[in-house]
């Protein structure tokens, strides 16, 4: 399905991505931030979070960081307050997230995973490529949203297409 080489790959277009979408973010006031723009989650701070928590929860749960300070996916929309810490703990997540996809290898990524799904509330088992997979989906569709809430006030976020990005490729 998938290899460590897109992992890694996929890993480096996500912190770009996210230094695209925080850098574009900086030019907006904190109350443009977490003003509620009708979002999934309301607010471009409040998506980020979630962001930011989601990424949290998966790394957990791969084995490869400790759970997040808030457990669930309401509680995840306030995992850091002020702007100036989500975006410090945004380029510090990233970098254990690239440190993982660098020593990832093919075995860690066979099998199954279970676990508890606070989405579902319930048990879930499925394949890891999948979940790797669904890792770096979650992100692209959330910053996606940042980027909709982002035009709306105007701000101009730069190149998001994958083939533009440099040195992300590991080939």
């Amino acid at each position: 399905m998938i290899s460590p080489s897109y992992v890694r790959t996929m890993a480096r277009y996500n912190a770009w991505q996210n230094a695209n979408v925080y850098g574009a973010s900086d030019g907006l006031s904190d109350a443009q931030r977490k003003e509620d723009r009708g979002a999934f989650f309301g607010s471009i701070h409040a998506t980020l979070n979630h962001l930011l928590w989601a990424d949290q929860t998966w790394l957990h749960r791969f084995g490869a960081a400790p759970p997040p300070a808030k457990r669930g996916i309401a509680e995840g929309l306030t995992l850091c307050e002020t702007w100036e810490a989500l975006s410090e703990e945004r380029r510090r997540f990233d970098g254990v997230i690239q440190d993982w996809a660098d020593q990832l290898q093919p075995p860690d990524m066979a099998g199954d995973l279970t676990w508890i799904s606070g989405a579902t509330g319930r048990e879930l088992t499925r394949p890891k490529a999948l979940l790797i997979a669904h890792l770096f989906n979650h992100q692209t569709h959330h910053r996606g949203q940042v980027h909709t809430l982002l035009t709306g006030f105007g701000v101009k976020p730069g190149v998001t297409d994958l083939p533009f990005g440099e040195n992300i490729w590991t080939g």
